[in-house]
């Protein structure tokens, strides 16, 4: 016969059960109550249109709705993604994918989880006379210092039949729109998406050239980067991370005028013109799912390389984490 409980023995049942409840073990709401696990994110370059899933992501509680808490680092006034990331005073980072291969090339343990736009940004913004890049030859051109410069101004140079060689070029740091307004070079590499709308709405006539119109591919310039040792240990994290940003990225297509608002203001009060009309340069490249594809990659690799930004192509495999979800 199995013996009857007792009413101290229900009672006693019954505390355990909801202790456990209490506790969170055993079902769905396992992670329930507990705080969410803070992101630091470091923006490469002063928040403009590109950053703005990222900042939508912490806005409207996405981040929060994967368990996360995003903590945007805005960039100083020399901003170093990378050097926040492998320092540790970063979990993700914004970095340009020309920039992700010079780092992996010199040893950095770096590795790309997601691209926020699907197109490269450079281009070669010059003054009116130069109608194409080959009459730069014997002319000047301003470069802002960084190695990926030359090799991007060589690039479409000679792409159009021009002489690289032949081209004085002087540093002139990031006062690329300065120089050109004030005539000082004849052509400088700029972001189309940031400094190419400024110089549009200045109201003077430029000509830009862009990357992937002068023998590049289509690669996604600006990439989420994590350290390969924090993807491995703390996996869950980094994917929480992307979903949340991911649906920023939504939110942003599908109501821009909040994010609009928010990256002025985090700009330091930037013209609500100029912003919407970089959100509007964007938006047909930028992909909400933030996927890295391999073919790609894979032609960048080898542009890189024919180029002479590296000696040797990235190992892509390496260097990118495709299928994150």
């Amino acid at each position: 016969m199995v013996p009857r409980p007792t009413a101290r023995r229900l009672a006693a049942a019954a505390a355990i059960v909801l202790t456990l409840a209490a506790s969170g073990c055993g079902g769905d709401d396992e992670d329930a109550g507990r705080a969410p696990a803070t992101v630091r994110i470091a923006l490469d370059f002063t928040p403009n249109a590109v950053h703005a899933p990222i900042f939508a992501a912490a806005r409207t509680g996405a981040d929060r709705r994967h368990g996360i808490r995003l903590d945007v680092e805005r960039p100083g006034s020399q901003p170093d993604s990378l050097k926040a990331l492998t320092s540790g005073a970063a979990d993700v980072g914004v970095l340009d994918i020309q920039d992700l291969a010079i780092a992996r090339a010199k040893g950095a343990d770096v590795v790309a989880i997601g691209a926020l736009v699907q197109r490269p940004l450079g281009a070669l913004v010059t003054q009116p006379q130069i109608s194409r890049p080959k009459d730069l030859d014997g002319r000047t051109a301003g470069v802002s210092g960084l190695p990926s410069d030359g090799p991007f101004l060589k690039a479409i140079v000679e792409d159009d039949g021009g002489d690289y060689g032949s081209i004085r070029q002087v540093t002139i740091g990031f006062a690329a729109v300065s120089a050109l307004l004030g005539r000082k070079v004849d052509a400088v590499p700029v972001f189309w998406n940031v400094e190419g709308i400024v110089l549009k709405q200045k109201g003077r006539r430029f000509n830009e050239f862009r990357i992937d119109e002068y023998g590049a591919p289509r690669f996604p310039e600006v990439v989420l980067v994590t350290t390969t040792r924090l993807l491995r240990e703390q996996r869950g994290r980094v994917l929480d991370t992307l979903r949340a940003i991911r649906d920023g990225a939504r939110s942003v297509r599908q109501d821009p005028d909040p994010a609009i608002r928010e990256i002025a203001r985090e700009s330091g009060d930037a013209d609500l013109g100029l912003v919407r009309a970089q959100f509007a340069a964007l938006r047909p490249i930028v992909d909400p799912e933030l996927t890295l594809r391999r073919a790609v990659i894979e032609q960048w690799a080898v542009f890189t390389q024919r180029v002479g930004l590296l000696d040797t192509a990235p190992d892509v495999d390496a260097a990118f984490a495709f299928g994150l979800r």
